[in-house]
């Protein structure tokens, strides 16, 4: 088994600290993406579990082994570096070999380990070359066979496809997804990317400033972001915000944002007749807003007047700049609008989709029933209803 725990880990370099009480269950051949913006702490647990750092506090666990002493040649544990890391004065093959032939391995065994690996990989043709002579993508699969042939029990990969174009991002994306499959091994891969985190993790955990902020599985960061920090980092374009109230009036609660005002639907009146009166923050994904059309069947007060201030045409899609009032948000809608900029629209917001976030200095987001949802993958995800 190579499961990861890590129990109250924390890490500060002088006065700084870079990762702050961490607790979390990486299960046995679980794909992890630890994401978050830069300084967050991600680069930083990852190198804790490879040995390349010093706890300040805390234990981590590989395999049911506190591994907190240990040398990083006896994890059992293989790392892929975002600038490759590879000798240029050596082969292909010597590159993939190398760490096989410091511990001593027969000679017979390297070629063989190298072998499966090229062919995993569809590399074989590559293996007499040098470094130099390949492209960014071949090179990050040579950094890749490098740490297969070890047959480690975990992976960890520190932003390997950032130096590549976005062409070439999305190919190895989906082989490092199917190459995780193949190779049911335990990985922990460190991203900014969140697109990466949402197409390639089983499990996702937000970091923020040392903190772990929510751990789940795509579906479940996405739709039920547990604050407004996870509701603005995972999307694109990101969640919109507004300052709001919650009135109540007509034995109806209703979000105000500032003369606006937009009934809450029935079902979730209960979870917040707490906040009445008082300010909250206003959250709703782009996607949730759309130019009302006419076959649409809204609910009443669910739309409203808006200006159109750019338009940005994505082909599929097209995104809105839209002010209501004074405020600012991003819609989205088909791909051939019949609007311009500077022109009034009725758009439509979808309440049943938005979020209430308490304003309190971690914007906690208001919860009630929970209850179990799947997605694709079969993943599941706590559902706020």
């Amino acid at each position: 088994m190579a499961e990861v725990v890590f129990e109250g880990v924390s890490k500060s370099f002088g006065k700084v600290e870079a990762v702050k009480d961490v607790n979390l269950e990486i299960k046995d051949k679980e794909f992890t993406v630890l994401v978050g913006p830069s300084g967050c702490g991600k680069s930083t647990l990852l190198r804790l579990v490879a040995g390349l750092e010093e706890l300040t506090t805390g234990r981590i666990y590989v395999g049911g082994r506190v591994v907190n002493n240990l040398h990083p040649k006896d994890r059992n544990i293989a790392m892929v570096f975002q600038d490759y890391g590879l000798y240029p004065h050596m082969s292909v093959y010597n590159n993939m070999a190398f760490g096989l032939k410091l511990e001593k391995r027969p000679k017979a065994e390297i070629e063989k380990r190298v072998n499966e690996a090229a062919e995993i990989l569809g590399i074989k043709d590559l293996l007499r070359r040098k470094p130099l002579q390949l492209s960014g993508g071949q090179r990050q699969r040579v950094a890749l066979g490098r740490a297969i042939v070890r047959k480690p029990a975990i992976f960890l990969f520190d932003e390997p496809l950032s130096n590549l174009d976005a062409k070439l991002r999305v190919q190895m994306r989906a082989e490092l997804t199917l190459l995780h499959e193949r190779l049911q091994a335990t990985v922990i891969y460190v991203t900014h990317d969140q697109v990466e985190a949402m197409t390639m993790g089983t499990k996702i955990v937000i970091m923020n400033e040392g903190f772990l902020h929510q751990v789940g599985s795509p579906l479940e960061i996405y739709r039920f972001p547990r604050n407004s920090f996870v509701a603005g980092f995972i999307g694109n374009p990101p969640t919109n915000f507004l300052p709001c109230r919650i009135v109540a009036m007509d034995s109806r609660l209703l979000v105000e944002v500032d003369d606006i005002r937009i009934p809450i639907p029935e079902s979730r009146q209960t979870q917040y007749e707490h906040l009445v009166g008082q300010e909250a923050i206003f959250g709703i994904r782009p996607e949730h807003v759309c130019e009302r059309r006419p076959e649409m069947d809204c609910p009443a007060g669910t739309t409203t007047r808006a200006i159109v201030n750019v338009i940005e045409p994505l082909g599929s899609e097209t995104l809105l700049n839209l002010s209501i009032g004074q405020r600012q948000l991003v819609g989205k809608t088909g791909p051939l609008p019949k609007i311009s900029p500077h022109q009034e629209i009725e758009i439509f917001i979808n309440m049943e989709e938005m979020y209430i976030f308490e304003k309190d200095a971690e914007q906690l987001r208001v919860r009630a029933e929970v209850e179990e949802v799947s997605d694709l993958r079969g993943d599941k995800a706590c559902r706020i209803v």
